[in-house]
């Protein structure tokens, strides 16, 4: 029996004999109430970069990413082609700030990748999928003044061995030059992922086989790094939205 890359990648993530979590999430403050000494909450203004200075924690980035360079804010459809990937509608928003002395600051002109697969399981350019060349469901964004980046996708599907996620890269750069790189994963509430998948286009591919509880590198988190890296939704008028706060310790 023949395996390819994504097999073999859910298979390890299942098992999770390790995990990439560089950077621990934790309060900024030297204690655990989230307090200064002068007893002023260790948060930036609500509405910012960042609603607590927490930092996020890091995932393993992978076997799909692709460095396509494509800045856009609307990442659903194939550039080549222009067909839109179908499914659910999906509004990210990640709102970024750095950990500085102890205080967290909305981090500006940061490139934020994402890219995640298809309703049916498909990452593009990937070519155990024969989506070669295809660039659906990947782009970049550019940190705005505020620390946000945007995003409008579709609620992801699922492949076999790994929950439901999509994945992110945060880089800065100096002219040409890489100066930190930073990479994670969001997950999903399970009910919600049970409610979209059971509709077209999702409900082609069958039930998933692997939920949160069974995934190798989500529970290599703990309870605190699963919450903060859980995305946080609403509904909308013809799908979700949804806000993942990402504090990161440039240095």
């Amino acid at each position: 029996m023949t395996i390819n890359r994504r097999q073999l990648f859910g298979r390890a993530a299942s098992a999770a004999a390790t995990i990439m979590v560089s950077q621990p999430i934790f309060a900024c403050s030297a204690d655990t109430t989230g307090l200064e000494d002068d007893g002023s909450s260790d948060t930036i203004a609500p509405g910012s970069a960042s609603a607590s200075c927490i930092l996020t924690a890091s995932l393993t980035e992978g076997p799909y990413f692709v460095d396509e360079r494509l800045l856009r804010s609307d990442i659903r459809a194939d550039p080549t082609t222009g067909a839109l990937s179908a499914g659910t509608p999906l509004d990210l928003t990640f709102n970024v700030a750095r950990l500085s002395r102890g205080t967290c600051a909305p981090l500006t002109g940061a490139y934020l990748d994402v890219w995640h697969c298809d309703a049916v399981g498909v990452y593009s350019d990937e070519s155990a999928n024969n989506a070669s060349g295809r660039r659906f469901l990947r782009g970049y964004q550019i940190t705005d003044a505020s620390g946000v980046a945007k995003f409008t996708t579709v609620y992801p599907g699922w492949y076999s061995g790994r929950a439901v996620h999509i994945h992110f890269k945060l880089r800065l750069f100096a002219g040409a030059t890489r100066t930190y790189e930073f990479t994670s994963q969001v997950f999903f509430d399970e009910a919600l992922t049970s409610v979209v998948h059971a509709t077209p286009p999702y409900a082609i591919h069958g039930a998933r086989d692997t939920r949160n509880a069974m995934d190798g590198i989500y529970n290599g988190l703990s309870t605190a790094q699963k919450s903060a890296l859980t995305l946080s939704t609403t509904k909308t008028e013809d799908g979700y939205s949804g806000i993942i706060n990402l504090t990161v310790n440039v240095g």
